[in-house]
């Protein structure tokens, strides 16, 4: 049996979640927008409160590996790191879409494609079969009326996370499902770590970092050590 905590901070929602062989034991969410540094270690502690395990009893640590928030990916990540290091726990990075696409339950010959905002309108998006076999790599992509077209013609395809409504806005097609009331959290990261904890798919802790996808410039608060790495 594998007792893994799972660290999510790509996004607005900052979530940490236990699985045991990929079933969801305790979950702990915020959505308090800029909170994820100051609270991140409280919610760990919370989480694990609720499981009723100390941290000792852990068998890995894994973390949302992005695209994503940069800043947000950077806290989980170096937190991620920090834990799985003084622990002596093998580090498992999960890729936030394939997460995220892990969400849907969707069937044989049906495609899914997790969007995150990239900002104005530029998504983050990677396309994946009902077995969570990716099919077109991750990418950034600036939508279009001919976004995703060669994908539709031929399959149905489910768009979630927070990027859905401004995909929806653009691209029509009687093949598009559009899943809005759906967030993504730590949640979905249980089967997807589960598997690579099976595999022995860990992370190198001298070299991982989180994956950005692009450039982002950004300012760094002096008063935020977490945004070391």
């Amino acid at each position: 049996m594998a007792t893994i905590l799972s660290i999510e901070t790509s996004t607005s929602i900052c979530s940490v979640a236990v699985h045991l062989d990929g079933r969801l034991i305790s979950l702990s969410e915020l959505t308090e927008p800029g909170a994820h540094a100051e609270r991140l270690m409280l919610l760990i502690e919370e989480v694990l409160e609720k499981a009723k395990i100390g941290f000792q009893k852990l068998d890995a640590v894994a973390v949302s590996e992005g695209p994503g928030s940069y800043t947000g990916l950077r806290i989980g990540v170096s937190t991620a790191k920090g834990l799985a290091f003084g622990l002596n726990k093998p580090l498992i990075g999960v890729n936030t879409l394939q997460a995220l696409a892990s969400a849907v339950a969707s069937r044989e010959g049906e495609l899914v494609i997790p969007v995150l905002d990239a900002r104005r309108m530029e998504v983050f998006r990677q396309v994946f079969d009902w077995k969570l076999n990716s099919v077109a790599k991750l990418d950034a992509e600036v939508l279009s009326e001919d976004s995703f077209q060669n994908f539709l013609e031929s399959h149905r395809v489910y768009f979630l996370g927070d990027a859905v409504d401004k995909v929806e806005s653009i691209v029509q097609h009687d093949h598009a499902r559009f899943i809005s009331d759906l967030s993504f959290s730590a949640q979905h990261m249980g089967g997807i770590a589960f598997d690579k904890y099976q595999k022995g798919q860990f992370a190198d802790l001298a070299y991982f970092v989180p994956n950005y996808l692009k450039e982002f410039k950004a300012l760094h608060s002096k008063k935020n050590p977490l945004l070391s790495l």
